[in-house]
């Protein structure tokens, strides 16, 4: 095949996977040859974070390079709908062939396609099975009967369970058989190709196919990293996610290991795809030419703390895998500790290929030049703004003091990360170096003082320089808000999350 001036670009995109989950960057138990090649081949970014960890808000900001105090979006709610241009926009203006697989989660509109000449859709939660190409796909190879397609919700989110369909059927397998068939399809040398290639997985329920689910055993899975003064570290929405995902009602150590092993197997199914599109990117003659890039939008708690969810700014939740591979652009075998950030992709996809986003500055950096030392920038941020279970909690979003209460914020540096809780008016200082696994809160030693203020400093200016200031009073300092508790009574707020499709109705049994 000819080669092209312009690279293609690959973006591998999971849902929900943890930054310390690929075993060429120290994990000892997962097992992830295909991403260990990347690691091989390009720059491993071990200090990346999400801008926001929770699934939309960290895709606005992915898309348009940005982060939330300039998107709007700071939760699962609307992105922007004022025609600010994504980077994928930019590109398909540019001459390249874009195209989305898999999840994309963008709001309000589930399937639109927001810069993307094209897509294939896989949505996690979806109203109409008629607009959902692997539901499509699920319902014509006979499996119209299945409620829940992406593993069962609701009371067994955080139950470890096989998927209800073999292998070659599942979601994850899916979205890795249509992007080999998008790539043997792009041969047209005077026309590069933009592919996002999004994983559902392994956000839960964890549902690996047969037999993957026995890849790992149980009792051989190391336990969540559960700090002696955990509670102590707990967040506001740390405490309301274990309520509303049925995981608050005591701790089952043999549940947490099954989990931890189911995960891992979603995670190693997930690699298994890349393998393939490796293998045909190099069959293709297209690998030397391909820009990949491996992420996800944010973590998992996994039992951490004793935790379970995302919205959290613990590492568990906040830092996320990062992989860039271009020969010639990411030296082999690097591994970079610099602050990255999910901002930087947009920039990095832009000047890889010559183009511009046009309707607003990107606030990331060129993930080539993090490598290799040319960029002065010392953070990264993150803000997330919860949006509780009331009818009127997504406009509180549009109110800065409302959203303000509701915020959580965060600055890393290679050896801090500081964060803000609103709700709890507490702070909290981890030092990365002595502590990697934040087991204790230095916001209050006297001996942290200086490292606390230049954080907090950092954080606030971040916030002022982008207008996000209904947290902070005249002087600069964290505005008090009233404190935030979830209710006593232990059912309170349980979800459930179904699918409004399928037709549950038992004749003789569903009625009353």
């Amino acid at each position: 095949m000819a080669t092209r001036s312009r690279p293609n670009i690959l973006l591998l995109f999971t849902d929900q996977q943890r930054g310390d989950t690929i075993h060429a960057l120290g994990n000892p138990v997962i097992r992830t040859p295909a991403l260990d090649r990347l690691c091989r081949s390009g720059v491993a970014f071990t200090n990346a974070f999400s801008p926001s960890p929770v699934c939309v808000s960290a895709r606005c900001s992915l898309i348009h390079g940005q982060y939330p105090l300039h998107t709007g979006c700071y939760e699962n709610t609307v992105m922007p709908t004022d025609g600010r241009q994504t980077f994928m926009a930019a590109l398909t203006a540019a001459g390249y062939r874009t195209h989305g697989i898999g999840k994309c989660h963008f709001t309000p509109d589930l399937y639109a396609l927001r810069g993307f000449e094209s897509r294939e859709t896989q949505e996690e939660l979806i109203g109409n099975p008629e607009r959902d190409d692997y539901l499509k796909f699920l319902h014509a190879h006979g499996f119209r009967h299945v409620c829940d397609p992406h593993g069962i919700r609701g009371e067994m989110y955080y139950i470890p369970q096989p998927s209800q369909y073999p292998a070659h059927l599942h979601p994850t397998q899916w979205t890795g058989d249509r992007a080999i068939a998008y790539i043997r399809e792009q041969a047209d040398p005077g026309r590069p190709w933009f592919l996002t290639s999004s994983f559902i997985h392994p956000h839960p329920p964890f549902a690996p196919p047969n037999p993957w689910h026995k890849l790992y055993r149980g009792p051989l899975m190391p336990l969540p990293n559960v700090p002696a003064d955990y509670a102590a570290l707990h967040t506001f929405v740390n405490r309301f996610q274990n309520r509303y995902k049925y995981r608050d009602q005591g701790i089952d150590q043999n549940l947490l290991r099954c989990m931890k092993a189911y995960y891992y197997a979603c995670i190693s199914f997930i690699d298994f795809q890349v393998g393939r599109i490796l293998e045909v990117l190099s069959e293709t003659g297209q690998l030397e030419n391909t820009l990949i890039l491996f992420t996800a939008d944010h973590g998992e708690h996994l039992g951490d703390y004793h935790c379970f969810g995302k919205r959290s700014m613990h590492d568990s939740c906040a830092r996320i895998p990062l992989l860039a591979s271009l020969p010639g652009r990411f030296r082999a075998g690097q591994v970079c500790d610099q602050p990255a950030s999910l901002v930087d992709i947009a920039t990095t996809v832009c000047a890889a290929a010559g183009v511009e986003v046009t309707s607003h500055a990107l606030d990331g950096v060129d993930l080539a030049d993090l490598a290799n030392g040319t960029t002065t920038r010392e953070m990264v941020f993150a803000q997330h703004a919860f949006v509780p279970f009331i009818p009127q909690g997504a406009a509180l979003h549009q109110q800065p003091e409302s959203r303000a209460a509701l915020s959580t914020y965060m600055g890393v540096s290679r050896r801090w990360k500081y964060v803000y809780s609103a709700p709890d008016h507490r702070e909290f200082l981890f030092d990365r170096v002595t502590d990697p696994l934040e087991t204790r809160n230095r916001a209050g030693l006297p001996l942290c003082r200086p490292a606390l203020n230049s954080m907090r400093t950092a954080l606030v200016e971040h916030l002022r320089a982008g207008g996000e200031t209904g947290g902070l009073d005249s002087a600069g300092q964290w505005r008090e808000f009233p404190r935030l508790t979830i209710p006593e009574d232990p059912d309170a707020l349980l979800l459930i999350q179904d699918h409004p499709w399928p037709d549950t109705h038992i004749p003789g049994y569903s009625e009353p």
